[in-house]
């Protein structure tokens, strides 16, 4: 049996438990990103990142495209 690694969320710094080997079960497969939201998280984090600080991430690209 593989176990997932704990890693600290590279925006936050809270422990959590990536799963990128098993991505279905993975916390960041519960929030859908569209192609520019993914990017925009991509091009200013290279880890893992909390459902939290994604669910932000989403919310912050929103208000930025709607000015």
């Amino acid at each position: 049996m593989l176990k997932h690694e704990i890693v600290a969320c590279e925006r936050c710094g809270t422990s959590i438990e990536c799963k990128a080997n098993n991505y279905t079960q993975c916390q960041c497969s519960s929030i859908r990103l569209s192609l520019n939201e993914l990017q925009f998280v991509s091009e200013n984090f290279d880890g893992c990142l909390c459902l939290k600080c994604l669910d932000d991430l989403k919310t912050e690209f929103a208000k930025i495209t709607d000015l």
